[in-house]
């Protein structure tokens, strides 16, 4: 065969879905809520100085309780998976014909024909662990997690929080007059949320464009709201 005709198939497949998933959490909060916020106060009060206060005061609880949630959403997750594992193990001593018969349902399900279908459940049913793991896999549809995924998840949310809090928070901090650093903050957090959304739509495969706008309408409809009530409070 020619050498022209030979091509190597390397499927591209994104292998931190977990990691990007916890950026997504994480940068969509910082973004939106601190320039809520910022906004909003930009209504209210006359001082710089204040919103950055407040601003960074948001970052740092807003950060913590995003981080800790992504710590305790990781966790309840590992006690399900372990949860759920005893009790697989549980059930086909149990059980063992009901759980063989869940084997069968599956590979049914996936065209095996009746010989080669008893073969490959006889195969699975041999080795408990294998037999296990099938079943956590196929019919619960669970991941082993990964031992330091809740250390690592409240890490990222709450790093990503901080980093995409401070994108509207920074303009106040070298603009001393309030309406301009309103205009400024504005511009570049609608910026930034309309390449986040783009990125965003990127990893996780939707459409990027749609994404992007999304993403952008969603901060600046919180922002304009935000903006709008501290308005009329503040009279």
């Amino acid at each position: 065969m020619s050498n022209n005709l030979k091509h190597d198939h390397i499927e591209e497949h994104f292998e931190a879905p977990d990691f990007i998933r916890d950026v997504v959490i994480g940068m969509a909060d910082g973004l939106t809520v601190p320039f809520a916020l910022a906004a909003g106060l930009s209504g209210a009060v006359s001082a710089v100085d204040t919103i950055v206060v407040a601003g960074i005061a948001e970052i740092a609880a807003g950060s913590i309780a995003m981080g800790l949630g992504g710590y305790l959403a990781a966790k309840t997750d590992n006690e399900h998976y372990d949860s759920e594992l005893k009790r697989e193990y549980r059930e086909i001593v149990e059980l063992p014909h009901f759980e063989r018969k869940e084997v069968e349902d599956v590979l049914k399900q996936w065209g095996f024909e009746e010989q080669s279908l008893q073969q490959a459940v006889d195969h699975i049913c041999s080795d408990p662990d294998r037999w296990v793991d099938f079943m956590m896999k196929y019919e619960l549809g669970l991941d082993k997690p990964h031992p330091s995924r809740a250390r690592n998840s409240s890490l990222t949310i709450g790093i990503s929080y901080i980093v995409g809090g401070f994108i509207p928070l920074l303009p106040y901090m070298f603009i001393d007059q309030i309406h301009s650093a309103l205009l400024t903050s504005v511009g570049v957090t609608l910026v930034a949320l309309f390449v986040f959304g783009w990125v965003k739509g990127k990893f996780t495969g939707s459409s990027s464009f749609k994404s992007a706008w999304q993403t952008l309408l969603v901060g600046g409809l919180a922002a304009g709201i935000a903006f709008g009530i501290a308005s009329m409070i503040s009279g």
